[in-house]
């Protein structure tokens, strides 16, 4: 609701205060009057309402994972992670804006004529926002300056000063988050766009689960004892926070319509589904408030095209708890072999044998379309089924920004590093994530033994993990919170980012000239050749795996040439490199022209 509100909501704003600067080094314009916004609750409101802007767009959810992971092939390989394509001067995001907009407000909440608890809760709400601005720029920068006031002309310390440790500015952010705990008044919201005491408190285990592993993994935080020391104080903030919400009966997994339905009906719903949705980007026809989903994952010249990898999708579990990689054969099972009696989450998150679409009125089969795919496995998790909605900004589902199982996970996660994961706490969390997901084993137990797959994937950026529970938890929540915009900052905060260079691999291919019926339907999907295209066939998608085609290396090809997983550009990722130092993005290069104290990030020089 509030969402959909912004933009004539903004308009007014505007109207009444003066445009902020972009960077700190420039010079702030002051306020004329700020009587008519700050002398009534409905006018502390209707600033208010302006900090929304901080949060994500409706189209960034869905994307934020296709551009930077380690579980989805592309069209091309990230620039950022590209041997010499990405440096300060292609850095951005040092704006500050918004930042002005919340201190601002802050300052001047003081009108004695409005009741203090009617202040407290909208100084609540902007230091949440406050506190979520800090933690994308602290995540994106590392350091950076710690304001809490506007600034004016006058400021030029703090115009032209140097940045703040990490530590200190997340140490702010942490005391901002309580400030709202503690004095936002609004705990319920039917529409689920409005920033709530849960949601803060939601909010808050993200972001110490974030600070805590972070300090623990990272390879340069990890380093300095004293900081590292301090790790177990955010895990336990994070565990604290989740465990909240979880108590508070106000939330729970959504089951209804069944497990085949449940899990997929969050991302494709209009409205969100209120039981385990905490906020969302909600949309209105009316107000031409719509998404892309659809266009994003199915044109071939929209978006970047990210398929899954084989790797990823080994991940999900059979019906009955085992590990799909257990299969004695596993890795020479056909699409339609492999996609059965698997997690139900993966026939709600990709096309698998049985989908359907609809298309003019009339329902289709829905088998990968390899005019898009690379790989074989494309998503839906975030697509409506008609085609109507393929071609523009048509998409009439929300989006999710928050749910209650992204709460679950923090909390296993949290406990575990804590070493207090109970019996209990699995069933709780992994165990009920499982259960809706239609797998019947190890629900209420602890795993004792890694699995050997699991184990190999996740690897830190200074050696292997062992831990069988905490690498449960990371199958756990790759596979429930794929394509939900929190991968990039998972593989930071462990201390993982080389898996962005992990090989691009589709499924298995048994033999070239082979047309293969995908979906068992009768109906020949997509057959694999080299040299002469070898027939004609209507519906079938014939894609060259030669090595080269012409003088020109072939992107596509196949493991072992004339069999084999698909490969998407050969070696995976050619020309990705990782550095350590990648983990933090360095400062753009006309802010650091503007104000040389800022200082460059390690490596980035």
């Amino acid at each position: 609701m509030l969402r959909n509100k912004k933009y004539l909501i903004w308009l007014s704003i505007t109207l009444l205060f003066a445009s902020c600067a972009k960077n700190l080094d420039q010079q702030p314009q002051s306020t004329a009057n700020k009587d008519v916004i700050f002398s009534s609750a409905d006018g502390l409101q209707l600033y208010a309402n302006s900090f929304y802007d901080v949060l994500p767009g409706i189209n960034d959810v869905f994307r934020t994972d296709a551009n930077m992971s380690d579980y989805g092939a592309r069209n091309a390989v990230p620039d950022y992670i590209r041997a010499g394509f990405y440096n300060s001067r292609q850095s951005s995001g040092w704006s500050w804006t918004a930042l002005r907009n919340i201190n601002y407000f802050i300052a001047n909440n003081t009108n004695a004529k409005i009741a203090q608890s009617v202040r407290d809760n909208y100084t609540g709400l902007a230091r949440f926002f406050r506190a979520y601005f800090y933690y994308n720029m602290v995540q994106k920068f590392g350091d950076v300056p710690w304001i809490s006031k506007p600034l004016s002309v006058t400021d030029t310390a703090l115009l032209y000063g140097k940045r703040d440790p990490r530590e200190k500015v997340m140490d702010s952010v942490l005391a901002d988050l309580n400030y709202a705990i503690g004095h936002m008044s609004l705990s319920t919201d039917a529409s689920r766009s409005q920033i709530t005491k849960w949601v803060a408190y939601g909010m808050k285990s993200r972001i110490c689960l974030f600070e805590g592993t972070y300090r623990k993994y990272d390879s340069a935080t990890s380093s300095d004892a004293t900081v590292k020391a301090t790790a177990n104080q955010w895990l336990q903030e994070a565990a604290t926070s989740a465990r909240a919400v979880m108590d508070s009966a106000g939330f729970s997994l959504n089951t209804s319509n069944g497990l085949d339905l449940s899990y997929r009906n969050l991302f494709i719903s209009t409205s969100p589904v209120t039981n385990e949705i905490m906020l969302s980007s909600v949309t209105s026809s009316s107000l031409a408030v719509l998404n892309d989903a659809n266009w994003y994952y199915t044109s071939s010249t929209y978006g970047v095209r990210l398929n899954f990898t084989r790797d990823f999708i080994n991940m999900y579990l059979n019906l009955d708890g085992s590990a799909f990689t257990d299969i004695p054969g596993h890795d020479t099972l056909t699409f339609w072999q492999e996609t059965q009696g698997r997690d139900k989450r993966l026939a709600q998150t990709i096309r698998t044998p049985g989908y359907t679409r609809i298309s003019s009125g009339s329902v289709i089969a829905g088998p990968p379309a390899f005019n898009y795919s690379y790989t074989g496995y494309q998503p839906i998790k975030w697509c409506l089924d008609d085609t109507y909605y393929d071609n523009g900004t048509l998409n009439t589902n929300s989006i999710s920004q928050m749910r209650y199982a992204e709460i679950l996970l923090n909390y296993a996660e949290a406990q575990q590093e804590l070493g207090q994961l109970s019996p209990s706490d699995w069933t709780k969390t992994i165990g009920a994530l499982r259960s809706r997901a239609g797998i019947t084993g190890g629900l209420n137990a602890l795993p004792a033994v890694a699995d050997p797959y699991i184990q190999a994937y996740f690897q830190r950026w200074n050696g292997g993990l062992t831990d069988p529970v905490l690498l449960e938890i990371y199958r756990e929540r790759s596979i429930e919170l794929v394509l939900e915009g929190l991968r990039y900052s998972d593989l930071l905060r462990w201390g993982m980012g080389k898996l962005l260079l992990r090989p691009w691999n589709g499924f298995y291919v048994p033999a070239l000239n082979q047309l293969m019926d995908l979906d068992q339907n009768g109906t020949p999907d997509v057959c694999f050749y080299q040299g002469t295209k070898p027939g004609n066939v209507t519906g079938v998608t014939y894609i060259n795996v030669a090595t080269t085609i012409g003088s020109t290396v072939n992107p596509q090809t196949l493991e072992h040439g004339t069999y084999g997983n698909i490969l998407w550009l050969v070696n995976g990722n050619p020309g990705a490199v990782w550095n350590e130092w990648r983990a933090i993005y360095p400062i753009p290069y006309n802010d650091l022209q503007l104000n040389a104290n800022l200082g460059q990030n390690p490596g980035w020089n």
